[in-house]
């Protein structure tokens, strides 16, 4: 893998699990048009949690919210099949039961809509969410048409959709912490790279639409475009309370409107989970340090997000009716 670098910051393997005791498990359907991903913290995490689409499909969210009960979370799910796919938790939890993590786990959930894409398949289910759990580890990140990203598709509003899938990267601040990020981009807009799209709705000639300009021109909308919503977990070693976790997932939230557009409509449940595992001991705590993190949190899921959607185009969305 080419090495890359934000300035200083330097780019690690280049996912979620270049942050010491994540571990990240996928699973998907015999159809492999549906699946979901897992992230498991053993060693608990310090959660937050940022909800900005208008539509979201989420569960435990207000448990993990600032002034609840200060408990860590082992896991965190995020799967296809909308809110049919929540089933899948259930399997996280015996998961983690049997293994001894948690008695009484705690796992807040998000979903994507791919239930069109999916054609019939039945949802993620308890099975499929315990498979998941049973293939997580901490090497290399799959990026792609895996996971809740198997059935996740990009450019919905004006034109023929894109396929979209997972994506992860990851970078070292000097003397800090690492942060990390993986996305399942599965959005109603467009990929957008140095203000170019990448992968996005598609005129029937094969050019891109670029669904803000022509939303801005006052074209028409369609009248259905409920298949979307963008579901992220920001990762850091760093030190932080549940409060500052929220935090620093909501200022993730730039760089997913950095990378898509039109971004957090009202038919998107755009959710981003933060986990601080406080490995990072050292680093310097209070304002300046959520800004830092929050920043490079933005930097790398902007970065997990092209990733996936480039990655997962080696299938497109052909002969499938969204």
């Amino acid at each position: 893998m080419k090495n890359e670098e934000y300035g200083n910051c330097k780019k690690m393997m280049g996912g979620l699990t270049d942050v010491p005791g994540i571990l990240v498990g996928t699973a998907e359907d015999e159809s492999g048009r549906t699946g979901c991903t897992v992230i498991i913290c053993p060693k608990g995490a310090v959660p937050g949690v940022s909800v900005v689409g208008g539509n979201p499909g989420t569960m435990e969210t207000d448990s993990i919210r600032p002034g609840t009960r200060e408990e860590l979370v082992q896991a965190v799910l995020l799967t296809g099949g909308s809110r049919y796919g929540l089933a899948a938790a259930s399997g996280v939890m015996r998961w983690l039961y049997e293994q001894r993590i948690s008695e009484v786990p705690l796992v807040p959930a998000a979903v994507i809509f791919d239930l069109l894409y999916a054609k019939g398949s039945n949802p993620p289910d308890a099975a499929l969410g315990y498979a998941a759990c049973q293939d997580a580890n901490e090497g290399p990140v799959a990026e792609g048409n895996v996971g809740a990203g198997a059935g996740a598709t990009i450019g919905k509003f004006y034109g023929e959709p894109m396929k979209g899938g997972q994506g992860t990267a990851s970078i070292q601040i000097p003397g800090g912490p690492v942060v990390a990020a993986l996305a399942i981009v599965n959005p109603l807009g467009d990929v957008w790279n140095h203000g170019h799209i990448v992968v996005g709705a598609l005129r029937p000639d094969g050019e891109f639409v670029n669904q803000t300009r022509v939303m801005l021109e006052g074209v028409p909308s369609p009248l259905f475009s409920e298949m979307n919503t963008t579901i992220a977990v920001v990762a850091t070693t760093a030190q932080l309370t549940k409060a500052e976790a929220s935090r620093v997932a909501t200022l993730a939230q730039d760089g997913m409107a950095r990378a898509i557009s039109p971004i957090h409509s009202q038919w998107d449940g755009d959710t981003i989970f933060c986990l601080a595992t406080g490995s990072d001991t050292e680093y310097y705590k209070g304002d300046a340090a959520i800004t830092v993190i929050g920043t490079a949190a933005a930097v790398v899921l902007e970065k997990a997000i092209i990733r996936g959607a480039l990655a997962a185009q080696s299938r497109m969305v052909s002969n499938c009716t969204l």
